[in-house]
């Protein structure tokens, strides 16, 4: 299926020169600022704050607001780091999913086989090896997405998929799958033409009127009449 377009990424606020406290260097940085809105159809609407350094070479994605529950109310304040590659242009993270225990308690888990990642990020993300992305190796990190600089809807999408939909309790099947049957169908119309003509007194169109009938509407439409 393809999930990833019911997953819906808008901007809604872009600040060129900005703020903000970086957690890691413990200190205040600046850079470009935007705010992003999800509406994710397996686990809700989401705010995030995207941070991009340019100085350190990297972007932060930090969820701002999340959707109602004890597992998602966990990730408000949580962040996902994007950071340059070796590879121009390419930004890389490292691949880490949240789950939670018997208790609703989350932790999160470093991906260390190309199997343990989720089907939906195989299918629709570049994956690479930590090495392949930094030219480096390191303990405790296996495996990266690449994304492009620029595609800042797609950092956003992964903090989505890494963090929040290995929480849900349903299936992305599922979910969707309910989506989809709660959509309302069309409300059939009836339209008859009246024979009537109508014309226009100050520029001489003539237009034809036409009857329209809904399940719960009457209402009548003028339609253009070509010579």
């Amino acid at each position: 299926m393809q999930f990833l377009k019911h997953i819906k990424v808008r901007q809604i606020e872009n600040r060129p020169n900005d703020v903000w406290y970086d957690m890691t260097l413990r200190q205040l940085r600046n850079g470009e600022v935007r705010f992003y809105q999800v509406n994710d159809f397996l686990t809700g609407e989401w705010l995030f704050k995207l941070c991009k350094d340019q100085e350190q070479g990297k972007i932060t994605v930090k969820a701002v607001k999340c959707p109602p529950g004890i597992r998602y109310s966990q990730l408000e304040g949580k962040s996902m780091l994007f950071q340059n590659s070796i590879i121009d242009g390419m930004l890389y993270d490292v691949i880490s999913l949240t789950v939670s225990d018997d208790s609703d308690k989350l932790k999160r888990n470093v991906v260390a086989t190309i199997d343990e990642v989720p089907a939906v990020i195989r299918e629709n993300f570049e994956i690479k090896s930590y090495e392949h992305a930094t030219g480096k190796k390191a303990p405790g990190k296996y495996l990266v997405t690449m994304s492009e600089q620029d595609n800042e809807k797609e950092l956003v999408t992964l903090f989505v998929l890494q963090r929040a939909w290995t929480l849900s309790h349903d299936s992305p099947e599922q979910k969707l799958e309910q989506k989809l049957t709660q959509v309302k169908p069309k409300v059939p119309k009836k339209e008859v033409d009246t024979g009537q003509d109508l014309v226009c007194p100050i520029c001489g169109k003539k237009h034809r009127l036409v009857h329209v009938e809904t399940e719960k509407s009457i209402r009548h439409v003028l339609r253009k009449q070509h010579d």
